[in-house]
């Protein structure tokens, strides 16, 4: 503000009603942030004479007086609060006077310290600030109304700029309508940078210029989770009854302790267990995260679908983490999967689960997961190692990814003589645990690439999209059944075309070798499974192949010595090798392409093309009927589906374009559409509803 209008005095009393005013009372209704300079700054007077507060100045009610002051003080560059009444209704002549002042008046009280209770010495933002407008009641222009008997407008403290002064906390408001529009998002997963990013696109309002902040969101979602543990179980457990009548093929299972409180419950859907039946070969069961608001662990069943994407199997919430509560966990997901047991199943490094899982799942490959261990490394080793820590980490690295034991076996005395680890209790404990986390004893069995660095991550991305949101326990059970149902859709409408699109799909694919393995394997593979299966084919370029006694030697061309050993019949159809490639990842290896190409094979064998990489293998269509057999369920995944689609089309410019433009495109077509009166009918219902 200019120095002209931070001259400006405004000093208004109605002499026929004096009052002290003593602006020591530090109560409050309203805080604030200390956002300016100490210094003095005087009003700027608004141009219009009628929105300045003067002697005489009417209202109806004390209420509008104070709606009419704050907005004066917006404008000026200050907020208001509620100070002193006079008079108390329905006792004489009830409420006579009241006092708004500036959100700086007063002083803050010095704390008494106790030694049993730490004290927060947060800077107090009142100075003993002068302003205010005084009203008082009167009767005698006839009905009771409100009128200004005093007005001061000096302040002792810098006035805030139009783009600061909605920081103040009198200013920040968040309506019944962006809750709801929160909490939704909040369901999806979805960050507060990015509720704040779409509210900001939907309001078409600049960045930042919200009339609230992320950190008012943050504490808008903390308010929802600070619930009565008892009451939110038995809301949980209402969901699941509730989903349960939707859906029957739901599952879940629950059981009550002595003084019957929740102790245990697990969920699945019908989408999850057909999913399972194609993809549960290898299986995450990651229990490493808690609901934090409950205190309760959670475990979370996760699988790769054929497209290299996360699918969720299951989910259970658990009292605590002993081995009597990890076997109740996975009884219940096997009957969730009628009794079908995963090949492989990756985990932490909890010994319970080691223990639950041997005991129900006898036959089932139980491994660590990589990334869950990776994640400890900083804090075990950081201090240790300080600046080789990264130098060790890459050799891990490359120990890990080793094909050969002995290989392997090697490496790791290397590493602990060259770091001086032969003592430290973490590495002893990784090496006498090797067998359940090197590659090099692993490849023998099935894991779905989940441990390759770029699907670890995808993973975790995915069970931390569910966790960033929880508002309720209920809401995060919904939060999956929302995914599921989307994916669904989404998986549906990939399919249904897939047939339409194939011609100009394989037209897209860049063929890199010409083989005819590689046309082929392109027409049944899915992308993600045939860009593993084409970068085989063009290594297996560079190996040769000898035919010996038992088979084929491959090596490469390099090479005059080691090499893997493969054995082949083409009659049978058969054809392994000794880098357990195809077992490990259902990819056929450089080794074995290189002797089908040796030996003049056109195709890969069907065997080796499994069902559970291929295009078509989710049989969608069953999945989608069934979650949209209702109109109204039908609509509200047609609503998720869009608040996705607003997700992902706010990351970018390019991306919104693209997206307002085909929508706009789709909306002519749907008005297209005629109308049925059923349709009609059930739309009028669900309006009703929403």
């Amino acid at each position: 503000m200019s120095e002209e209008a931070g001259s400006m005095l405004v000093v208004y009393d109605d002499p026929s009603d004096q009052h002290s005013l003593s602006l020591g009372d530090t109560s409050s209704t309203e805080e604030s942030q200390s956002l300016a300079p100490a210094e003095t700054r005087l009003s700027l007077e608004p141009t219009n004479d009628d929105d300045i507060p003067y002697i005489g100045l009417r209202f109806p009610t004390h209420d509008s007086a104070y709606e009419f002051y704050s907005h004066f003080a917006k404008r000026c560059g200050f907020s208001i609060r509620r100070h002193r009444t006079e008079g108390k209704d329905g006792v004489g002549k009830g409420l006579t006077r009241r006092y708004f002042v500036c959100h700086r008046a007063g002083n803050t009280p010095a704390k008494s310290s106790t030694e049993s209770k730490p004290q927060r010495n947060r800077k107090s933002s009142r100075c003993g600030c002068q302003a205010y407008m005084r009203i008082s009641k009167t009767t005698e222009f006839g009905p009771p109304e409100w009128r200004v008997t005093g007005f001061a407008n000096h302040h002792n403290h810098e006035l805030l700029e139009p783009n600061q002064v909605r920081f103040l906390p009198a200013y920040r408001t968040i309506s019944d309508a962006d809750k709801n529009r929160i909490l939704m998002f909040a369901k999806t997963g979805i960050s507060v940078h990015q509720m704040m990013r779409l509210m900001e696109l939907e309001k078409c309002v600049e960045p930042g210029y919200l009339p609230f902040t992320e950190k008012d969101v943050r504490n808008l979602l903390q308010s929802f989770r600070k619930l009565d543990p008892e009451e939110e179980s038995l809301d949980l457990l209402r969901m699941c009854k509730n989903i349960k009548e939707k859906d029957p093929n739901f599952k879940f299972e629950y059981t009550l302790d002595a003084n019957n409180r929740l102790e245990n419950i697990a969920w699945s859907y019908a989408s999850s267990i057909q999913l399972y039946d194609i993809f549960g070969d290898a299986v995450v069961f990651d229990t490493t995260h808690r609901l934090t608001a409950f205190d309760m662990p959670l475990g979370i069943w996760v699988g790769i679908n054929n497209y290299g994407m996360p699918c969720f199997f299951g989910c259970v919430l658990l009292r605590d983490e002993t081995v009597r509560s990890f076997s109740w966990a996975i009884k219940a997901f096997l009957g969730f999967m009628n009794g079908k047991a995963p090949q492989t199943i990756l985990t932490d490094q909890n010994m319970c689960l080691k223990e639950a899982l041997s005991a129900e799942m006898p036959i089932t490959k139980h491994a660590f997961c990589i990334w869950m261990i990776v994640a400890k490394f900083p804090s075990w080793f950081n201090a240790v190692l300080g600046e080789r820590y990264n130098e060790w980490k890459a050799e891990f690295y490359r120990l890990y990814n080793l094909e050969s034991v002995d290989d392997f076996e090697l490496g790791w005395r290397e590493m602990v003589c060259s770091f001086g680890l032969h003592s430290n209790r973490h590495m002893l404990n990784l090496y006498s645990s090797r067998s359940l986390w090197a590659l090099p004893y692993l490849r023998s069995h099935f894991l779905a690439g989940m441990t390759t660095t770029g699907q670890s991550k995808s993973i975790n991305a995915f069970i931390q999209r569910f966790l960033s949101a929880q508002t309720r326990l209920a809401h995060f059970v919904e939060q999956f059944d929302l995914h599921n149902q989307v994916a669904v859709a989404v998986d549906f409408k990939d399919q249904t075309g897939e047939q339409q699109t194939m011609q100009q799909n394989l037209q897209n694919v860049c063929l890199k070798t010409g083989a005819p393995m590689e046309s082929h394997a392109a027409t049944v593979l899915t992308p993600f499974a045939f860009s593993k299966l084409q970068e085989q084919l063009v290594l297996a370029a560079h190996y040769a192949s000898f035919s010996v006694e038992d088979g084929f030697l491959v090596r490469h061309h390099t090479k005059v010595e080691g090499g893997r050993k493969v054995y082949w019949s083409s009659q049978e159809g058969i054809i392994s090798c000794s880098c357990h490639q195809f077992e490990f990842s259902g990819i056929l290896c450089r080794h074995s392409l290189r002797v089908l190409s040796t030996g003049n094979c056109f195709q890969i064998p069907d065997t080796y093309l499994p069902i559970r990489w291929r295009r078509i293998s989710v049989p969608s269509s069953k999945l989608l009927q069934h979650a949209s057999s209702d109109h109204a369920e039908r609509v509200k995944l047609f609503q998720n589906m869009v608040s996705s689609l607003i997700t992902e089309s706010a990351k970018s410019k390019e991306r919104l374009d693209v997206a307002t433009e085909q929508v706009s495109i789709l909306l002519s077509r749907i008005r297209e559409q005629p109308i049925s009166l059923q349709c009609a009918r059930d739309i009028s219902t669900i309006n009703r509803n929403l």
